[in-house]
């Protein structure tokens, strides 16, 4: 076990590395942030940030010796940067599971090698593969770049072949997933952590709404069966042995209108659907992520309460600031900023967590939030 006082690093200086910041600090561990961004929000947390970019070796030595171990905040961080830093000192989770999530090709074509069930897809690497896919898969598709789109970017919706070679060359003629669509009756993510002696402790499940592409809304408990809610934990369970993961990880999912599951995406690292685990779990994702990264017995993660977690984003600052009264004026909500110094459309910024006896009335009470945030027409 590494113990408090010894000090982690995390690649990444975002939201999600300055709430593993936050958690690691509170259990007594010291923090070094490696982000090329001086005004990093983990930064600003942290004992220490190295800046430099991610594949600086140089700077990756500086990290691997002042750490007894690294884990990351985002997949996009290069899996060689991994690779370097496992050769110095303890890096969880490996590159091996990062390759696997931070490309869309190799993800969906593990899940299928794997028997897991995903939308229908076609991989697209030149013209004749984007004409033969479609041709497959039909509209309306999704469009997606194989590497670096999230939240909604990179992505396009395309109903005729026309379209779909119109977006394929403005996303460069990049490899790309035409992915076809399903009939969806909800969106569900699961997050779980595994420890290195491959205990697993699952959250509940999250029901999850989407704006623009964007996570809006995370509704817990799900509003399903106890059936669908168990094979979605014992789905993303599987994956977390298959891949011999070793951290937090989260595994989003399409419910069909037929009640089966189609697993959507993996990401390699704390979720936005599990921030509400920051005041309605026991242990919250973060905790589980330095637990397991430090090799300690893994929290307990029963739901203390119903939650629902609004995304806040760029859009509801209304000139300088947002409508912070409104959230106060909520006894029930718990306010997160991210640190972040310049508002932007689309940018999340922070999150609300919003409890309630039961989860229609925390909904309820989410919705009315989001109402009085937004922003009055000009």
């Amino acid at each position: 076990m590494i113990l408090p006082e010894a000090t982690l690093g995390v690649l990444g200086g975002g939201q999600l590395g300055r709430m593993f910041t936050m958690a690691a600090r509170t259990l007594g561990y010291r923090v070094v942030v490696l982000d090329p961004d001086p005004h990093s929000p983990a930064g600003s947390v942290a004992d220490e940030q190295i800046i430099a970019p991610y594949a600086d070796e140089a700077a990756l030595t500086v990290l691997a010796g002042r750490c007894a171990a690294v884990t990351t905040e985002f997949e996009n961080v290069p899996a060689a940067s991994l690779d370097f830093l496992a050769d110095r000192c303890l890096v969880r989770p490996g590159a091996a599971a990062l390759r696997v999530a931070q490309d869309r090709i190799q993800e969906k074509t593990w899940l299928r090698g794997q028997g897991f069930a995903t939308a229908p897809f076609a991989v697209v690497r030149n013209r004749r593969d984007l004409e033969d896919g479609f041709a497959g898969i039909g509209g309306p598709a999704l469009l997606k770049v194989s590497r670096f789109g999230y939240d909604g970017k990179g992505q396009a919706r395309v109903d005729s072949l026309e379209e779909v070679r119109t977006a394929f060359r403005a996303m460069g003629e990049e490899a790309c997933v035409l992915e076809g669509f399903l009939p969806l009756d909800r969106e569900l993510s699961v997050v779980l952590a595994r420890g290195c002696d491959g205990e697993i402790a699952s959250f509940p499940v999250a029901e999850n709404q989407h704006e623009n592409g964007i996570l809006d809304l995370s509704i817990v408990p799900a509003r399903v069966g106890h059936a669908t809610a168990q094979l979605a934990r014992d789905m993303a369970e599987s994956i977390a042995r298959k891949l011999d993961y070793i951290g937090v990880l989260a595994v989003e999912f399409f419910l069909l209108s037929d009640g089966s599951l189609r697993i959507n995406e993996i990401a390699p690292r704390p979720h936005n659907s599990g921030h509400y685990t920051l005041d309605a779990c026991l242990t919250d994702q973060f905790e589980q992520q330095v637990r397991a990264l430090c090799g300690l017995p893994l929290g307990d993660t029963r739901l203390l309460s119903p939650v629902v977690m609004l995304n806040l984003l760029g859009d509801v600052w209304c000139g300088e600031r947002a409508r912070w009264e409104a959230v106060f004026r909520e006894p029930a909500a718990k306010l997160h900023l991210y640190g972040k110094r310049e508002a932007r459309a689309g940018r999340k910024m922070g999150h609300v967590n919003v409890l309630a006896e039961d989860v229609d009335d925390a909904l309820s009470r989410a919705e009315a939030l989001r109402r009085n945030l937004a922003c009055p027409d000009p």
